[in-house]
């Protein structure tokens, strides 16, 4: 119990600090002073035509290389551009385990999963997008996830039996797509290695696999123009984007899952590397919201959601790694943030209340007009 009130009191000053360090940097008001009284910047389009966009600031990056202030040099665009357009909540706790693909799948799901991090399952509880699907009678293109490690590739859909095979979300992931058109050429080495945590684990790639034949036919695009796009570029998450910017011109999805990674390359150790993938991953952020602004199917209907798996170890916890590595389960490695921005959401305002990372999926789902059922997260009231 002592040990439960340490960590719930250092996720609360956590929140408190990036409170100021938003305040102070970019003029953010206290969302429990304004929320009767802030107008929405404008209002939200109806249920059935809204679209959500959810973007992980995958990888883990602590403070003190972001909101601090001596770490707000790397995320200029969250700090100058996202963020006074947003509401930004400061302490969303991550309670379940601290492993990439087992995190993530518990934001879809809105329930912690328990599975082994690098086993090759789906999640056990239903998806956001089996949800999603179901409920509201929405077609299989109007559901996608973009991943960049094929360990993602069971995400799009659960083994819960109350859904079937297909029901879900469907997966792309332009590692898999790059490796197939190319045979792994040593020049796309950069963009196809796929874990810095276990480089000999090899995934399983089964189920509703998005193969090239069908990024030809769905999405428009060439063998020969990807592999030519792909050597301008310099990591996986660009990669990743470009495919997301050819999904949204192409299929326009309601509901899309952006999972970055680039920033888990601080298993490797580089600090160096750390530091350019958060500095990345905040730019890609950046393009991606002007992409939603450029296109008219997702102009003035979008609801950006932004928000790490977890964090990583402190530098003066004995137990962990400092930057490298997300061991200790500590409240710094637990405790991130959500930004939230577009029509309907209050902006320029910050929320210090606890939430869980689980409660994204109910979140979306009131925004969307679906229930979940089986989440055990709630609906983040601010938002709605």
């Amino acid at each position: 119990m002592t040990l439960q009130i340490h960590s719930r009191e250092l996720a609360r000053q956590l929140s408190l600090s990036r409170r100021e360090f938003l305040r102070s940097a970019s003029g953010l008001a206290l969302g429990s002073a304004l929320l009767r009284s802030a107008p929405l910047a404008f209002a939200a389009p109806p249920q059935s035509k809204r679209k959500v966009i959810v973007i992980t600031f995958g990888g883990g990056a602590r403070d003190q290389e972001t909101f601090a202030p001596e770490g707000q040099e790397n995320i200029p665009h969250l700090m100058k551009e996202l963020i006074p357009q947003s509401s930004f909540f400061t302490q969303v706790v991550n309670r379940g385990i601290l492993g990439h693909y087992v995190a993530t799948a518990s934001l879809a799901t809105g329930a912690y999963e328990t599975f082994n991090n690098f086993a090759a399952v789906s999640p056990e509880s239903p998806t956001v997008f089996e949800y999603f699907r179901k409920e509201l009678k929405r077609p299989a293109s109007d559901a996608w996830v973009v991943a960049p490690s094929n360990g993602f590739n069971r995400i799009g859909e659960s083994s819960n039996r109350a859904f079937g095979p297909g029901s879900g979300a469907r997966v792309i992931l332009p590692k898999h797509l790059l490796t197939a058109a190319t045979s792994g050429a040593a020049d796309y080495s950069h963009l196809l290695r796929d874990s810095y945590e276990t480089p000999l684990y090899a995934p399983q790639l089964s189920g509703n696999t998005f193969e090239l034949e069908q990024m030809e036919n769905l999405l428009k695009l060439s063998v020969d123009d990807f592999k030519s796009h792909a050597l301008t570029l310099s990591s996986a998450d660009e990669l990743s984007v470009y495919i997301v910017r050819r999904l949204m011109q192409q299929l326009a999805p309601s509901l899309l899952w952006v999972t970055l990674h680039d920033i888990d390359v601080a298993h490797a150790g580089a600090y160096s590397l750390y530091i350019e993938g958060i500095r990345r991953t905040d730019r890609l952020c950046h393009e991606l919201w002007k992409l939603v602004q450029a296109e008219p199917e997702y102009a003035g209907k979008t609801t950006l959601l932004i928000l790490p798996d977890f964090g990583r170890d402190a530098d003066e916890d004995a137990g962990g790694n400092g930057f490298q590595h997300h061991r200790t389960g500590d409240a710094l490695s637990r405790t991130t943030w959500l930004m939230a921005i577009g029509p309907g959401i209050r902006e320029g305002v910050v929320f210090d209340r606890p939430l869980q990372s689980i409660d994204l999926v109910p979140t979306i789902g009131s925004m969307m007009g679906f229930t979940a059922a089986y989440s055990r997260g709630k609906p983040i009231s601010e938002l709605l």
